[in-house]
């Protein structure tokens, strides 16, 4: 039964928990985690946890955890864990970087094309972890500045993932929330995230033209690179490319074949497992477990939001807003979004706006224009906002943070003023491009 007391308990604990989130008092993680164990600790006593629908605080952690994503993330991190050791990621950076005759602008227009299509089919975190690390011992040996062309990397990490089910958590969330198939996320997501990257690398050129007129040094170091010597095992790459290609196949037709995503994921992650041959444990310590262990954490608080009510009260409030209008509705979503998710790690704020936007769907109003339409906009309006608004701030989103760490711990700090001097503009940039054609395809064409 929800009440005053239960509602307040929950908004206390959530907004504790996002404030450290965001402030970075401490680590995420322990944040999420801890927000989690004061609602399970207490929860039944401020009556947010009732005995007659929850009998155990089990029952309402198992409830409150979206299962399918952390599958689906647990399963891709085993296989891309397996594939990181075949050297393929360096390969490709040094394979990039030689095409581009160390031309400045070339090497970041390729590195940013490689990591937006891999964070299409790999999320952008693992992309970026990956990238991340090469670029600055390419750029190094070039005596290149890193920090302009890893800005560029996560933006287009960001807007490239935004393409696929599984290539931005925000989507994962989306995905496994409103049950939409990997097929419908590339229809509806595809098109307005092409024309949002060929605005991006405009962008990104005449951004940074100042620091891409430099010229590069050493570049006769990196074109006398082998880079097939970077591909330390070729019969595990065959194996790897393999079934990740498999994997991707069974994400297209996951919907005929009544499969989930993390079913296919983690049965990808066995088979590379058992064909590989490589010893679990140490596959194991590839997976990000503390990303894994945040989406717990995060996902009970939202948890306590929803049941006390919170949610629903939102999803009235915006209703209210719109007016019932559909279109209203929709940039509404896309534009709330964005802003939030510059602030917040897009991550807590999308597993925030499911439940909203069931919500809202289901009202009558809404719902008669859903069903007219043909689709519900109102997903793809936050799936947009969420991914592009990422890229507003240094802590919109897990890649953007992972960068900013990878490249402090290697003598590079991104610093919170300058990644807003170029994620603000594009991200404002992006964000209304893509609404316009979100709406051109889903009430004119």
């Amino acid at each position: 039964m929800r009440t005053e007391t239960s509602l307040l308990f929950a908004i206390v604990v959530a907004v504790v928990s996002y404030a450290l989130i965001i402030t970075e008092k401490v680590h995420r993680t322990v944040a999420a985690l801890g927000g989690a164990s004061i609602l399970l600790l207490f929860g039944r006593y401020f009556g947010l946890i009732p005995k007659e629908k929850f009998p155990s605080e089990i029952h309402f952690m198992a409830e409150a955890v979206d299962w399918n994503t952390i599958g689906l993330l647990f399963g891709m991190m085993v296989i891309v864990g397996i594939l990181k050791e075949t050297g393929v990621f360096e390969f490709l950076a040094i394979k990039a970087a030689k095409i581009s005759n160390g031309d400045p602008w070339k090497i970041m227009l390729l590195f940013s094309i490689i990591t937006a299509i891999l964070s299409a089919f790999l999320d952008n975190v693992t992309t970026v972890l990956l990238i991340a690390p090469v670029t600055i011992s390419i750029t190094k040996s070039l005596k290149l500045k890193p920090v302009p062309f890893l800005i560029a990397e996560v933006i287009t990490s960001n807007v490239g993932g935004a393409s696929t089910l599984i290539g931005d958590p925000p989507n994962i969330i989306i995905g496994s929330g409103a049950g939409l198939s990997f097929n419908e996320f590339i229809i509806n997501m595809g098109p307005p995230i092409v024309v949002a990257l060929l605005i991006t690398l405009v962008f990104l050129k005449f951004a940074f033209r100042k620091d891409l007129s430099q010229k590069p040094k050493n570049i006769e170091k990196i074109l006398q690179i082998n880079e097939w010597d970077e591909i330390k095992d070729y019969t595990l790459l065959k194996k790897s490319l393999s079934v990740l290609f498999l994997v991707i196949v069974l994400f297209f037709l996951h919907s005929q074949l009544h499969l989930e995503p993390a079913t296919v994921a983690i049965s990808g992650a066995v088979l590379l497992l058992l064909v590989s041959a490589k010893h679990i444990d140490n596959v194991l310590n590839q997976v990000e477990w503390s990303v894994l262990l945040f989406f717990v954490g995060l996902f009970i608080i939202v948890k306590g939001l929803d049941v006390a009510g919170l949610l629903d009260m939102g999803a009235r409030a915006a209703v209210s807003i719109t007016g019932g209008n559909l279109a209203i509705a929709m940039f509404v979503i896309l534009f709330t979004s964005a802003i939030a998710s510059s602030i917040v790690d897009n991550i807590p704020f999308t597993a925030t706006m499911v439940p909203v936007v069931h919500s809202m769907s289901a009202d009558p109003m809404i719902a008669a224009q859903i069903t007219q339409v043909g689709s519900n906009p109102l997903w793809w309006a936050l799936g947009l906002g969420a991914c592009l608004g990422g890229n507003g701030t240094l802590i919109g989103a897990s890649a953007n943070v992972v960068v900013a760490g990878i490249s402090e711990k290697m003598g590079y700090p991104i610093s919170f003023k300058e990644f807003l001097k170029y994620g603000v503009p594009i991200t404002f940039i992006t964000v209304i491009t893509s609404g316009v054609i979100l709406y051109a395809r889903t009430f004119i064409i």
